[in-house]
């Protein structure tokens, strides 16, 4: 089996594939502190309750937004796996022409996305996040990946009105039937989740300008069906692009 493993700021991400077929996924929050030993029993009893086992996991590759977890991931891998990790980032073949003016500034995450989006879907293409960032990739018809745009995530929109406005209360992110809230809590649901579905059908619409109106536009991420349920623009919500996009650049690293 191979264990593909996507950290985030908030949450990191395991799939386990067994040749091309995603047998298990699971999320965990990502923790700074979590050692290889935590990680170690922490994964062995996710994949025991998915019916398999620990054992059976012979490749890993990771990509990661945090540094600091990155030791314990590697020391996991190298112990309870019986194998060196392809950690995604400079040195590992892709097989996307990245045009960003510094490449190296470009988040692994957003790289194993386009891979992922160019091995399923047509160029060009506008890739969609929604994580603790939402990140929005522009990926031309040439297959080259231009760069693109980093907005505060939605969590992290509603969590800053929470905590500077002293009156509001935190509320869950949900659709609201109405645009017009007859409540504190349904105005600010409102707010956030239209406001939201705003912000992302502008950039993309932006973004298609720049890249050709045909482009397949691509979400991901934790919210996206939430968000994207209120937009036509989005052509595909596929919750596991990343998770598949390792998997291919795995295979790219091993020659396959």
């Amino acid at each position: 089996m191979l264990l593909v493993v996507d950290v985030g700021n908030t949450n990191t991400v395991f799939g386990g594939y067994e040749k091309d077929e995603l047998v298990l996924s699971f999320r965990v929050g990502t923790d700074k502190l979590r050692t290889s030993d935590e990680y170690g029993a922490l994964i062995k009893d996710l994949i025991d309750m998915n019916g398999y086992s620990l054992s059976e996991v012979k490749n890993v590759i990771i990509s990661s937004v945090v540094p600091d977890v990155m030791h314990a991931l590697e020391s996991f891998s190298v112990r309870y796996c019986k194998c060196t990790p392809i950690i995604v980032g400079p040195g590992v073949k892709t097989g996307v022409n990245i045009k960003y003016e510094n490449p190296q500034e470009v988040g692994a995450d957003r790289i194993v996305n386009a891979v992922a989006a160019l091995h399923k879907y047509s160029a060009p293409l506008v890739i969609i996040d929604f994580g603790t960032a939402t990140t929005f990739c522009a990926i031309n018809e040439n297959k080259e990946y231009l760069g693109g745009a980093i907005a505060p995530g939605v969590k992290i929109s509603s969590e800053a009105l929470f905590a500077r406005a002293s009156k509001l209360p935190k509320v869950e992110i949900i659709e609201p039937k109405t645009v017009i809230g007859k409540t504190t809590v349904s105005s600010m649901q409102s707010g956030i989740f239209f406001g939201y579905v705003g912000l992302v059908e502008h950039i993309v619409k932006m973004m298609k300008r720049e890249v050709g109106e045909h482009a397949t536009v691509v979400a991901t991420g934790g919210l996206a069906s939430l968000i994207c349920s209120e937009m036509d623009l989005v052509d595909h919500v596929d919750k596991n692009l990343t998770l598949e996009g390792l998997r291919l650049i795995y295979l790219k690293n091993i020659g396959r």
